[in-house]
């Protein structure tokens, strides 16, 4: 139990040394020297127990710090309240799924087109470790391209970020969990630094201790990283392929706004909006849906996520995660909004929100699905001005014996197993 007393005193010093002080300060100015050096000495005992005061209080401060670090953001009204994700609101549905019966699998194509090396990758680098190649690469690229290019028209910033954060920093930007399940230690010369999990977490800190004004709202960052994620809660899942993998590229939208009105649930709306615009363009089938209550990390007040059709497995997997995380971020990282107050309840922050636009190597596994003819796979045209205008892969090699008998394992384990 924290003792309340302990930061009154905190804040406001030590209410006896004060009275002692005046009454020195009193016998001073009458004259009584002897009076007021005895009093100078009893307050020796006085400031002993104030120093032993204020290590509780730091104590108890770093105790209600850490509790205050378990409480997540407040839920949106609009989310639906279940512990269960499939309970999730599908919102709604764009384009025309394909249903053909054994159409090949993105580990499959990428084999045939001869664009990645898993087993070369797997040596180097270890448990999905890969090497992307020739028309592998390029495709990569044009969807980092094209998402760049695709945003700046839409008034977003592009910002390269730091591959890695300082600890201190980090844990103002990521949940306790994600140092343990998501985020690589860097070790080192000098302090520990984590590896980025998304170029949202040094968007976030871009503005570490700023005041951000009205006039400068709202701010549109298009990130472009690699990206580095343990996926120690997903062992076992997706091992095959480049859908899930430990290091990927990413374009990721985020967005800081005024904390007013309905600012941020404009922007948030408006965010999903463009992602959905992105994958309309591209040509890839989908769904969006909003994720309920019990499945929100601790920074989200609202969460949509866009699923796009994967045809080989029969299922929607998700491509897109949509979130206005409030001032649950900003808080923590003192960015505050408007002019500075000295009244600490009205105080304001900004609003922050996030949005994946594209993660490349998870699109490019949808696009080869999707887009696979008899001999290849057709790039989409929102692609081929990024490639050189190259408009067809044509397979290159064939499945060998092994590699056909672990595609119809793959197959049957992939069915039903969501992202």
């Amino acid at each position: 139990m924290l003792d309340i007393n302990l930061f009154r005193t905190d804040k406001g010093g030590n209410p006896e040394l004060n009275a002692t002080s005046k009454k020195i300060g009193k016998l001073k100015a009458s004259k009584q020297e002897e009076e007021a050096k005895k009093l100078m000495e009893s307050t020796d005992e006085i400031k002993k127990r104030l120093a032993a005061k204020e290590v509780e209080v730091q104590e108890a401060k770093s105790t209600l710090d850490a509790k205050v670090t378990t409480i997540g953001n407040i839920v949106h009204e609009s989310v639906p309240v279940s512990d269960d994700e499939a309970n999730n609101k599908i919102v709604r549905t764009f384009g025309e799924k394909r249903v053909e019966d054994n159409l090949k699998n993105h580990v499959d194509l990428c084999r045939m087109l001869d664009i990645v090396a898993l087993e070369k990758g797997a040596d180097v680098a270890g448990g999905r470790g890969f090497y992307l190649k020739d028309e592998g690469v390029l495709l990569n690229l044009a969807l980092i391209n094209f998402g760049l290019a695709f945003l700046r028209k839409r008034g977003f910033k592009p910002m390269q970020t730091p591959f890695f954060m300082r600890k201190e920093t980090m844990a103002k930007c990521a949940q306790l969990a994600q140092f343990d399940e998501e985020l690589y230690k860097v070790t080192g010369d000098g302090e520990d630094k984590y590896l980025i999990a998304t170029s949202e977490q040094p968007l976030c800190a871009y503005h570490l201790g700023d005041r951000i004004y009205p006039a400068e709202l709202p701010i549109k960052y298009a990130g472009y990283s690699t990206c580095f994620r343990k996926e120690a809660g997903s062992h076992g899942r997706d091992t095959a392929g480049i859908f899930r993998v430990h290091q990927f590229e990413k374009i990721e939208q985020f967005c800081i706004t005024s904390p007013n009105g309905n600012d941020s649930w404009e922007i948030h709306e408006e965010m999903l909006k463009n992602s959905e615009d992105f994958y309309k363009e591209i040509g890839l089938p989908y769904q969006v849906v909003s994720i309920v209550s019990g499945a929100l990390n601790d920074a989200a007040a609202k969460k949509y996520d866009l699923e796009a059709w994967f045809p080989a497995s029969k299922t929607f997997r998700e491509l897109v995660s949509c979130s206005n995380c409030t001032d649950f971020q900003s808080r923590r990282l003192g960015i505050g909004y408007g002019q500075k107050k000295n009244d600490e309840q009205s105080k304001q922050f900004v609003h922050m929100l996030n949005s994946t636009l594209t993660a490349t190597e998870r699109t490019l596994c949808c696009i080869l699905e999707n887009f696979q003819k008899e001999d290849g796979v057709e790039v989409p045209k929102a692609l081929q001005p990024y490639m050189g205008g190259i408009e067809f892969l044509p397979f290159k090699q064939p499945l060998d014996a092994k590699q056909a008998a672990d595609s119809k394992s793959n197959k049957s384990k992939s069915k039903g197993n969501a992202a």
